[in-house]
């Protein structure tokens, strides 16, 4: 993915420069911005931008600010920087439609895992067919589900839980397999993760709700 462009958003110089090194090092081109105003003008007026490495707490505009604006025209991945560790503000950072929650400190390695794992997801996709099940219709190509021929809204993450379980139709997955699968890394967190995201799924999929299947004891499981 050389070349491939991430813009890092961060008011700390030297957390900019951490991050900016090592992508530079995995062969990203890097944007920065050390505020909110300043990150949404570079994304206004930039193009090809894969990928935004965003945190919380900054001056102007703060992360979640940024992101909501963002998400008004846009699904770009966002994997979102903060000291804080408080499941609330995780919460949030996923009904605004964060992909990654990273909470410093943190290993710029296991960052850029993340980093490449979204990528690979997102721009490798161009040459897999097409998936359907159960009244669901999957194009990986162009990111659109359409239920009953209807199409509807997902974000980047979702959108994946979606292609993981459809790929694995009937059946039952864990948790952890899920994890490790749609994040593609060892997830080292709790089941609140994958079970906040389940939740917003099966919202979004309305009628077909019932096709993702509470597994007890285990996870879940996609039956159509």
């Amino acid at each position: 993915m050389s070349g491939t462009r991430i813009m890092i958003v961060d008011d700390e110089q030297r957390m900019r420069k951490l991050v900016r090194d090592y992508m530079i090092r995995e062969g990203y081109s890097v944007l920065e911005a050390s505020n909110g105003r300043d990150a949404m003008k570079l994304f206004d007026s930039e193009g090809n931008i894969a990928l935004i490495i965003l945190d919380v707490m900054m001056p102007e505009m703060d992360g979640w600010q940024v992101c909501a604006e963002i998400r008004k025209t846009s699904k770009v991945p966002i994997i979102m920087l903060t000291a804080r560790g408080d499941e609330k503000d995780e919460l949030r950072g996923f009904e605004l439609g964060v992909d990654e929650y990273v909470t410093k400190p943190f290993s710029p390695r296991t960052l850029a895992a993340r980093v490449n794992a979204i990528l690979r997801r997102t721009l490798g996709t161009a040459a897999e067919k097409h998936l359907e099940a159960g009244g669901i219709e999957m194009d990986k190509a162009a990111h659109i589900v359409k239920i009953d021929g209807e199409p509807i809204e997902l974000s980047y993450k979702e959108f994946e839980l979606l292609q993981y379980f459809m790929e694995n139709n009937g059946i039952a997955l864990s948790r952890e397999r899920i994890l490790n699968s749609v994040w593609n890394y060892d997830y080292f967190g709790d089941a609140r993760t994958i079970d906040t995201h389940v939740k917003k799924l099966r919202s979004k999929l309305g009628s077909k709700s019932g096709l993702i299947k509470t597994v007890w004891g285990i996870g879940y499981k996609f039956e159509a």
